[in-house]
């Protein structure tokens, strides 16, 4: 078994920053290095990995800068960094399997891993168990069922907080931020949530990304996908996931993961165990 693993790390953070996250999710530190840095180690001491690719931001300048911040780091790990999509994350990982090398015979990748760039702390023992159900099923996600309550909303037209008449008369502009209320309640059964790292085999999601129709949430859905339209009863098959495997989405959740990890943050360290 030989596995390329993608790395998707193009993502411009738009909700880190709006909850107060000052930089870029992945550059932030964990203790000592960049959350990015810390989720390509995740694979680069398992045995079956044998190639990392790291598919950063489509901008041009937004590139040059993300190779500026990590690929000195990275470079030393033994990953290759690629250009990703500017506007969809399909693109960012069809960008990173045409950078995975076409070989024969005993190199040759038989599987490919795809992992959030933002998901630094999951545990070896999650990866080892996706790995081995891979070996013997086309198609593995990481999830586990849904515990809390599901909720389906809409944003009304009124304003979430009363509008200042005194901000008004200083020329403030109106609070663009609306009320989210409730339309019903989801049935949860049934329903798990997944997460990363998803692996294939490595012809599986070559087609699935060969499609025509490419919009999607995941790679999963699009294999999804491609097995519906094949009609052979191929399906993909979940592993027991790990709550600790978190994806850090807004500024609160770098806390959660050092925690996780048992780091310390930067203000804990002497400055010179800083960067």
């Amino acid at each position: 078994m030989n596995i390329a693993v993608i790395i998707a790390a193009a993502g411009a953070s738009r909700r880190y920053s709006e909850s107060g996250g000052l930089r870029s999710k992945l550059d932030e530190d964990l203790g000592g290095k960049p959350v990015l840095q810390r989720s390509v180690e995740l694979f680069t001491k398992h045995d079956d990995v044998k190639f990392i690719v790291v598919a950063g931001p489509g901008d041009d300048a937004d590139f040059a800068e993300f190779k500026s911040h990590h690929a000195d780091r990275l470079g030393l790990l033994g990953a290759v960094i690629v250009k990703g999509g500017k506007e969809h994350r399909w693109q960012t990982v069809k960008a990173a399997l045409e950078a995975i090398p076409k070989q024969n015979g005993d190199d040759a990748i038989t599987h490919v891993a795809v992992h959030d760039a933002a998901r630094p702390a999951a545990p070896t023992e999650l990866i080892d168990r996706v790995f081995e159900l891979a070996r013997h099923h086309p198609a593995v996600v990481p999830g586990f069922e849904v515990g809390d309550t599901l909720k389906r909303i809409s944003k009304s037209d009124a304003p979430a907080r009363p509008s200042d008449p005194l901000a008004a008369i200083l020329g403030a502009s109106a609070s663009e931020e609306k009320t989210i209320v409730i339309e019903s309640t989801v049935d949860r059964a049934g329903l798990f949530a997944v997460q990363t790292p998803q692996t294939f085999e490595i012809g599986v999601i070559r087609a699935a990304y060969a499609q025509p129709d490419l919009s999607s949430t995941d790679d999963a859905s699009l294999v999804e996908k491609l097995f519906a339209s094949e009609g052979k009863g191929r399906k993909v098959v979940i592993a027991p996931g790990d709550s600790r495997n978190i994806k850090i989405t807004r500024a609160g959740d770098l806390a959660l993961a050092r925690a996780i990890m048992g780091l310390r943050g930067p203000e804990e360290r002497p400055a010179h165990k800083r960067f």
